[in-house]
């Protein structure tokens, strides 16, 4: 049965949409109609700032306790209802559901969690020389959210931005949108404030653009394709707006060669295709000693082997199919790019997994021989495709891992953590995994060069929707 949504969450209430013109939410698994979303007009895209901007003044002067009473309620929520949000996502995404559920629902979950303690911890204000720094609330926030981790992206911006004693306009993915609806539920059955919470859907250049551009916003929280955030930012600077930005990523899993390849490469193998490779930190090149490069392709051969696909919602595998057509198409041309400018393809390719006809689907690929040039190596694919490159002294290893416009994530295997930390902060990203080192909710996640600006998660997330006001006195 298909899900129809037909209204806005805009100043505490559902409010029906004016256009009447809906978009088509696909599963992944199938391609069938799995839901219908109503498409947002610009006028309800200002609508929803005006309510966020008329509550903020009142939200802003809620103590931080009453703040985080309401947070560790929309993480209680999420938690009761997990099992209901995972298979959504994992219907709109594609992620396994076994995978969902602890991913999909249970980050969003501790990252409220978070936040809540976080509003009640954190020290507002402090004493330097004859001044008192005071932190305050940036204001208004446009939240624009994208498809791969959807509920989890909301979480990073909605939790900080309201621990901080902002109000927020979520503009959610079109593409995996009906989570964002079950969250504006959970937001409404607390009784958040009227205005605090406004989500209205619809598309980027439409309803994106517009409460980026309209000057009651006072921040904007983007995470999508960086030529999108480019955009984002040109608007924002129309009115010096406070932006941050979590965009593309090109990561480089460094192999030593006194590492456990077996371990190394069966870890980074699954750190590639997680989420079917649609994640932005997804450690999808492999860059290892070329002395070894044999016994390297022959582990991700066999690991790859392990990641067949099967339907998400009924399947055991770790490895579901892409979120869209558009998508697997897009991941398609990428592979015969590859084959095109000479990689050698070890596994995979552009052929539907058998029985896997039906729904987006691409079977887990294997480059070997790739230069660090070619186009599989410096774009992001966005799908379950590894690119394996050698090379011959360790300089030559880090060098190629900081040749890309990306910055946002790294790994680094070593037969020691102190000789993987001491490679690990040659790498120019914002966050790098030591031997597998696993990831960590409340550590701040952003990136370096065109992966963005600013930080998302634990403190450092929180404080960038803060002010900061020095008041002089004697």
């Amino acid at each position: 049965m298909t899900i129809v949504r037909d209204s806005f969450y805009i100043n505490g209430e559902w409010v029906k949409a004016t256009s009447g013109e809906t978009l088509e939410v696909t599963t992944s698994g199938t391609g069938e109609l799995y839901a219908t979303i109503p498409l947002g007009t610009i006028e309800e895209a200002n609508s929803a700032v005006d309510a966020a901007a008329a509550a903020f003044s009142g939200w802003a002067n809620t103590s931080p306790k009453e703040r985080g009473e309401y947070l560790m309620r929309i993480s209680e929520k999420l938690a009761e209802r997990s099992d209901e949000i995972a298979l959504v996502i994992a219907n709109e995404v594609g992620m396994p559901l076994m995978l969902a559920k602890g991913i999909q629902v249970g980050l969003p979950t501790m990252t409220f969690s978070d936040n809540a303690q976080r509003a009640m911890d954190f020290v507002w204000e402090e004493e330097v020389g004859n001044s008192t720094l005071v932190r305050e609330p940036v204001g208004v926030v446009a939240a624009i959210t994208p498809w791969n981790y959807p509920l989890h992206q909301i979480a990073n911006k909605v939790a900080a931005s309201l621990a901080a004693g902002c109000t927020v306009v979520l503009k959610p993915s079109e593409v995996a949108p009906i989570n964002a609806f079950l969250f504006a539920d959970i937001v409404h059955e607390i009784g958040l404030p009227k205005g605090v919470f406004n989500m209205v859907s619809g598309l980027g250049p439409v309803v994106g653009e517009a409460i980026v551009a309209h000057p009651k916003t006072d921040m904007v929280s983007f995470t999508g394709s960086t030529r999108a955030g480019k955009r984002v930012m040109q608007l924002a600077a129309e009115m010096v707006k406070r932006v941050s930005l979590e965009l593309g990523g090109k990561s480089a899993n460094v192999i030593l060669d006194d590492a456990d390849l077996a371990k190394a490469v069966g870890d980074g193998v699954f750190k590639c295709y997680l989420n079917s490779g649609q994640t932005c930190s997804a450690l999808t090149r492999m860059v290892v000693p070329r002395s070894r490069l044999s016994e390297v392709e022959d582990i991700a051969v066999a690991a790859a082997a392990g990641f067949m696909p099967a339907d998400p919602i009924t399947g055991s595998s770790l490895l579901g199919p892409l979120v869209s057509a558009t998508q697997q198409q897009r991941v398609r041309d990428y592979i015969n790019k590859g084959v095109d400018e000479g990689a050698r393809l070890l596994a995979g390719g552009v052929t539907p997994p058998e029985g896997l006809e039906k729904g987006y689907y691409i079977a887990p690929t294997v480059f070997s021989d790739v230069r660090n040039d070619m186009t599989i190596a410096q774009e992001e694919i966005f799908g379950p495709v590894l690119s394996i490159i050698p090379y011959d002294t360790e300089e030559e290893a880090i060098a190629i891992a900081n040749d890309s416009t990306y910055g946002l994530a790294g790994g680094v295997w070593a037969g020691s953590d102190e000789k993987a930390f001491e490679v690990a902060r040659k790498l120019r990203t914002g966050q790098v995994e030591i031997n597998g080192g696993a990831f960590n909710v409340v550590a701040p996640f952003g990136g370096y060069k065109q992966s963005g600006i600013g930080r998302e998660l634990g403190k450092y997330g929180f404080e960038e929707f803060l002010e900061v006001k020095a008041i002089q006195h004697n």
